[in-house]
């Protein structure tokens, strides 16, 4: 993944099969899920937690995180540890790790925000406490390389977390009403659609791939992370699940490459859905290319996804954009690749 800083946008639950009578579930899903953890829901004025578990941030980077989510409402802390820089790091992987774990076990927090995300939190999964998390089950949210972290705590606690907005990211209305949405003001059979502004740069718009409805908890996240993870103990079983995949700045044979690894390792082999945000900058470089000849990345994803017997779309409103839905890691949902929505079935909040 392109590490480079792009300027972007910013529960315990058992579900009854009667709930959702009139919908078709993938065979066991209710029966094979291990039970998860919903976190608290979020209120105004509640302090949450801003941490740099990958990349270093600075000082402005801490103050833009700090206004903005002080505009929603909310107090903020943070530690010294937030502003170390070790290399690439926001401090060593023992600071960060300790940082991260702090604020779980801080009664006084939340909820915990990331400022960003760049490269380093899959380096820390093994220094978690888990024991810990589970037992104080708090929202996190963030994207990009804060994707390991999404996947450790969901595999090793059953927490749900979230993929949204970090504390740089840009807090439009779009984005915060669906913020609030999904953390503040849950509703089950919550209908989500794609953003109608034409704020990001995607020119395809959404792509039905394959046509169909699925059912299934959401995983995924950034790309490069997810395929980085396989063959981890943090790695997560796709069996049953909507697979949600954003990424950026990857040209498209890389692309290829990592679908290909995803689909030759057996991990959409019994995946309920593919949902894939907008991939950004991952086109052929005009001025850099790898090859002289290529394919577009909409050629790479038809040619590597349109073969499978479950619903694929591509264009949803999330990834390294302005206009960000935020997506319950662990959350039941049903995506529905004919009218291009995703909705979900459950609150992830309590």
């Amino acid at each position: 993944m392109n590490r480079k800083k792009f300027i972007t946008s910013v529960s315990v639950a058992s579900i009854g099969a009667a709930a959702f009578s009139n919908l078709s579930f993938p065979k066991n899903i209710l029966l094979d899920e291990p039970p998860v953890i919903k976190p608290p829901r979020l209120k105004s004025g509640d302090k949450l937690a801003i941490v740099a578990p990958g990349s270093y941030i600075s000082e402005d980077e801490l103050q833009e995180s700090v206004a903005n989510l002080n505009q929603l409402g909310f107090e903020t802390t943070y530690s010294e540890k937030i502003l170390l820089q070790t290399g690439y790091f926001a401090g060593s992987d023992k600071d960060r790790a300790d940082d991260l774990m702090e604020k779980f076990a801080d009664k006084t927090v939340k909820g915990i925000v990331c400022a960003r995300g760049g490269y380093g939190c899959s380096r820390i999964l093994p220094m978690l406490n888990y024991d810990i998390i589970r037992s104080n089950p708090k929202v996190l949210i963030g994207y990009s390389d804060i994707t390991a972290l999404l996947y450790g705590i969901y595999q090793k606690s059953g927490l749900i977390t979230f993929h949204g907005p970090v504390g740089t990211s840009t807090f439009n209305d779009y984005s915060v009403n669906n913020f609030k949405r999904v953390l503040m003001n849950p509703k089950q059979n919550d209908l989500f659609k794609n953003s109608e502004e034409k704020t990001d740069e995607n020119k395809y718009g959404v792509v039905t791939i394959v046509k169909d409805k699925g059912v299934g908890r959401l995983v995924g996240g950034n790309l490069s992370i997810m395929v980085s993870l396989i063959g981890t103990e943090f790695d997560v079983d796709y069996s049953g699940k909507i697979v949600f995949i954003e990424e950026i700045g990857e040209e498209p044979y890389r692309i290829d490459r990592m679908l290909t690894q995803l689909i030759q390792s057996g991990k959409f082999d019994k995946a309920s859905g593919i949902m894939m945000g907008i991939f950004s900058k991952c086109e052929s470089k005009v001025k850099d290319a790898a090859f002289d000849k290529t394919f577009t990345l909409m050629e790479v994803l038809k040619d590597r996804l349109d073969n499978l017997k479950i619903p694929v779309v591509y264009g949803m409103s999330f990834g390294h954009i302005v206009d960000k839905l935020t997506i319950p890691f662990g959350g039941l949902a049903e995506l529905d690749a004919n009218n291009q929505t995703l909705t979900l079935l459950e609150k992830a909040v309590v």
